[in-house]
């Protein structure tokens, strides 16, 4: 089964978003296996930022991602990185269709609300980052029999 990694970022989390973010996602069958609440410091910011040092957008994104509490998520099953994306929509909100987090809940984008890894490398990389292997959960829920042939 693949990982990814999923963050609610503070605008999300301020607006009282987490429960629906999340919610769409168990309702899609995945499996949540790592979750935690924390306010992010610098140095993770700009390690899990680290392919935008030295962009002119990049002091903005540090600043935004350690301005309040993140919600930090790890997701697995089948295919989760690309459904996540595409459960989470474009990174312009006023982009994003109906339907997805981003086009739901979202309309700048500077405010997207939710970060989603773009592919197994990234996620890889972002999972170690955020949470140790301790910290995540191997479990089998009750449903998954339902969910997967």
């Amino acid at each position: 089964m693949e990982r990814t990694f999923i963050a609610v970022k503070p605008d999300g989390v301020q607006r009282g978003l987490v429960g629906p973010i999340l919610s769409r996602f168990e309702q899609k069958g995945f499996k949540l296996v790592g979750l935690k609440l924390m306010v992010v410091s610098k140095e993770l910011a700009e390690k899990h930022y680290a392919e935008h040092a030295g962009k002119p957008f990049f002091p903005g994104l540090v600043s935004f991602i350690t301005s309040g509490p993140v919600v930090a998520l790890v997701l697995e099953g089948k295919g989760v990185i690309a459904a996540a994306r595409a459960i989470i929509g474009a990174t312009n909100p006023l982009n994003a269709p109906p339907g997805t987090l981003r086009g739901d809940f979202g309309i700048d984008i500077g405010r997207n609300l939710i970060h989603g890894s773009d592919g197994p490398e990234s996620a890889s990389r972002e999972i170690a980052l955020w949470f140790s292997p301790d910290a995540l959960a191997d479990w089998t829920p009750a449903v998954s029999t339902w969910i997967y042939e």
